[in-house]
């Protein structure tokens, strides 16, 4: 299903962010940016934020795995939505309709990466081959954490105005996460990282089985190959842990097949929120939190799967330079087809597009791949001096959309 919107031209942000600020300060930086529509995160886990041009402070520790709107609980049934405490006195989305109607507003938001959702039902957690719960990642492979999902969709979506939502964690999460104090005293390569992070639960051994799938089988291999590798002195490179993943795939039928059957699990999910939401509500779905896209399969992306199952991706192109921009962009479009609607997100300073000044190569380069919107994160994050680059941006990006347009007309 497609559904037509005005130009997609937002910047990222959050209700903090928007509240702290004012609607009118807020506002302002947002039009100095050259966007049209403001992406504010709707459901959020924790962290820990410096905020350059924060008022009431300079570092911020988001409540975890809380949700920024006001939620319906007739939608949910055994998991229900954790409420920000800001709700209390302010509800987001509505100063943002009340505050600056002339902006889209599109609703930001994280699936299956929730940490107390996690710790509150255990049962919903995915899970390593030796049964060690990732408290942060929900399984979608578990039907009540999938309908926690898609009624937080359906809730979000029936009770406010929105141009469209950006699903960002639809699938597993990847072992490495950032969790407080991680740590470890043996080098993890690409190899192991993926075989620790495989969720291999009794509801994904028991959802796979009803689809043919041989999940045992993996476990059992699984389970051999972490054994050795941490009782053994092996150090493999990138290029040999790449290499041992290839090697593994080719070598075993059933892991291959069971991380094809992850994605459609993935896709599935994607396609249910799209079907509980008004058909007017844009769904996008951010594959990866992989950098390049093309290790999204990881966490159980397929492109082309995902593409299909909703209005399109909106790809993160957290990229050092544009020429790495470039290099991905080809392969999402590569795997998702020419047909695919994309949009994507820029990061306009540091770490990535060397500092900022590769901004408007990249955002030429994304337009000339036939992206249709683009977006940058994150407002709460940069500098306020990021309006000027976000800006020429934008202009770049849509004199190139136009001469291709006017190309395409001749």
């Amino acid at each position: 299903m497609q559904v037509e919107q005005r130009p997609y031209r937002s910047v990222y942000a959050y209700p903090w962010d928007l509240v702290d600020d004012g609607v009118g300060t807020f506002g302002a930086r947002i039009e100095a940016a050259g966007a049209g529509a403001v992406s504010l995160a709707a459901a959020y886990h924790a962290g820990k934020f410096l905020r350059p041009h924060g008022k009431s402070g300079k570092v911020y520790f988001p409540e975890d795995g809380t949700v920024y709107f006001r939620h319906d609980p007739k939608h949910y049934q055994r998991v229900q939505p954790l409420p920000n405490s800001m709700l209390d006195e302010h509800d987001p989305f509505a100063i943002l309709a009340d505050g600056l109607p002339e902006l889209d507003r599109y609703a930001w938001v994280v699936c299956f990466h929730n940490t107390p959702l996690g710790r509150l039902h255990p049962d919903l957690v995915a899970r390593n081959c030796f049964g060690d719960p990732y408290w942060y990642s929900l399984n979608p492979a578990h039907p009540e954490a999938r309908e926690y999902v898609v009624a937080l969709c359906r809730d979000l979506a029936s009770n406010y105005d929105l141009a469209g939502l950006r699903l960002e964690t639809p699938g597993w999460l990847p072992f490495d996460h950032g969790y407080h104090h991680e740590f470890a005293l043996i080098r993890l390569d690409g190899w192991i990282k993926l075989l620790l992070g495989l969720d291999l639960s009794e509801a994904t051994v028991s959802a796979a089985a009803v689809d043919g799938i041989d999940v045992l089988h993996v476990r059992a291999r699984v389970a051999a190959a972490i054994e050795s590798f941490l009782a053994g002195e092996t150090a493999l490179t990138d290029a040999q842990a790449a290499d041992w993943i290839a090697s593994d795939l080719l070598a075993d039928p059933d892991l291959a097949e069971f991380l094809r059957w992850r994605c459609k699990v993935v896709a599935d999910v994607v396609r249910e929120i799209r079907d509980v939401v008004p058909a007017r509500t844009e769904v996008r779905v951010i594959p990866s939190v992989q950098r390049p896209s093309a290790k999204g399969w990881i966490e159980g992306s397929d492109l082309r799967l995902l593409a299909e199952a909703c209005d399109g991706l909106e790809v993160c192109a957290y990229e050092r330079s544009a020429t790495d921009v470039l290099a991905d962009i080809h392969q999402v479009r590569r795997q998702a087809g020419p047909d695919a609607r994309i949009s994507a997100i820029l990061r306009p300073s540091y770490p990535d597009l060397a500092g900022g000044a590769d901004t408007v190569a990249a955002a030429r380069i994304l337009a000339r791949h036939g992206v249709d919107g683009l977006a940058y994160y994150n407002d709460g994050h940069m500098r306020e001096s990021y309006v000027h680059l976000a800006r020429t941006g934008f202009q770049a990006f849509d004199e190139v959309a136009e001469d291709m347009r006017a190309e395409g007309a001749r």
